[in-house]
Protein backbone atom coordinates (compact mmCIF):
# COMPACT_ATOMS: atom_id res chain seq x y z
CA UNK A 1 0.00 0.00 0.00
CA UNK A 2 1.28 3.55 -1.25
CA UNK A 3 2.18 5.60 1.79
CA UNK A 4 -0.20 8.84 1.77
CA UNK A 5 1.10 12.60 0.29
CA UNK A 6 3.85 10.52 -2.55
CA UNK A 7 2.22 11.31 -5.75
CA UNK A 8 4.84 9.12 -7.99
CA UNK A 9 3.42 5.99 -5.34
CA UNK A 10 -0.20 6.44 -6.49
CA UNK A 11 0.24 7.64 -10.40
CA UNK A 12 -3.21 6.07 -11.11
CA UNK A 13 -4.74 8.21 -8.42
CA UNK A 14 -2.62 11.04 -9.68
CA UNK A 15 -3.58 10.38 -13.08
CA UNK A 16 -7.45 10.53 -12.00
CA UNK A 17 -7.30 13.26 -10.11
CA UNK A 18 -5.38 15.76 -12.68
CA UNK A 19 -7.90 14.31 -15.06
CA UNK A 20 -10.86 15.41 -12.43
CA UNK A 21 -9.18 18.30 -11.49
CA UNK A 22 -8.46 20.07 -15.09
CA UNK A 23 -11.94 18.33 -16.97
CA UNK A 24 -14.58 19.21 -14.00
CA UNK A 25 -13.46 21.22 -11.04
CA UNK A 26 -11.12 23.72 -13.35
CA UNK A 27 -14.02 24.09 -15.85
CA UNK A 28 -17.04 25.09 -13.95
CA UNK A 29 -17.81 27.45 -11.33
CA UNK A 30 -20.72 26.26 -8.25
CA UNK A 31 -22.92 28.20 -7.23
CA UNK A 32 -23.61 25.71 -4.06
CA UNK A 33 -23.53 22.40 -3.34
CA UNK A 34 -26.04 20.85 -5.11
CA UNK A 35 -24.83 22.87 -8.57
CA UNK A 36 -21.70 21.04 -7.51
CA UNK A 37 -23.35 17.91 -7.25
CA UNK A 38 -24.92 17.72 -9.84
CA UNK A 39 -22.26 19.08 -12.30
CA UNK A 40 -19.73 16.27 -10.72
CA UNK A 41 -22.61 13.73 -11.27
CA UNK A 42 -22.69 14.32 -15.47
CA UNK A 43 -18.86 14.07 -15.36
CA UNK A 44 -18.54 10.95 -13.61
CA UNK A 45 -21.01 9.36 -15.77
CA UNK A 46 -19.52 10.86 -18.89
CA UNK A 47 -16.19 9.37 -17.60
CA UNK A 48 -17.38 6.09 -16.90
CA UNK A 49 -19.66 5.80 -19.50
CA UNK A 50 -18.92 8.30 -22.44
CA UNK A 51 -15.09 8.96 -23.09
CA UNK A 52 -13.07 6.27 -24.59
CA UNK A 53 -10.40 5.02 -22.22
CA UNK A 54 -7.17 3.95 -23.32
CA UNK A 55 -6.24 1.86 -21.36
CA UNK A 56 -9.76 0.18 -22.99
CA UNK A 57 -7.97 -0.36 -26.44
CA UNK A 58 -9.73 3.02 -26.76
CA UNK A 59 -13.29 1.73 -26.05
CA UNK A 60 -15.85 3.22 -24.27
CA UNK A 61 -16.28 1.43 -20.77
CA UNK A 62 -19.75 0.61 -22.11
CA UNK A 63 -18.54 -0.67 -25.47
CA UNK A 64 -15.52 -2.78 -23.87
CA UNK A 65 -18.31 -4.09 -21.08
CA UNK A 66 -20.75 -4.99 -24.30
CA UNK A 67 -17.64 -6.49 -26.01
CA UNK A 68 -16.99 -8.46 -23.13
CA UNK A 69 -20.41 -9.90 -22.19
CA UNK A 70 -21.08 -11.14 -26.13
CA UNK A 71 -18.03 -13.04 -26.20
CA UNK A 72 -18.16 -16.70 -25.83
CA UNK A 73 -16.32 -17.97 -22.63
CA UNK A 74 -13.79 -20.72 -22.52
CA UNK A 75 -14.33 -23.26 -21.07
CA UNK A 76 -12.15 -23.61 -17.79
CA UNK A 77 -9.11 -25.98 -17.69
CA UNK A 78 -8.68 -28.07 -14.72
Amino acid sequence: MAAPGKPWQNGAHESFNGKFRDECLGMQWFKNRIDAKVAIEDWRKSYNQVRPHSSLNNLTPAQYARNISTRNPEPAIF
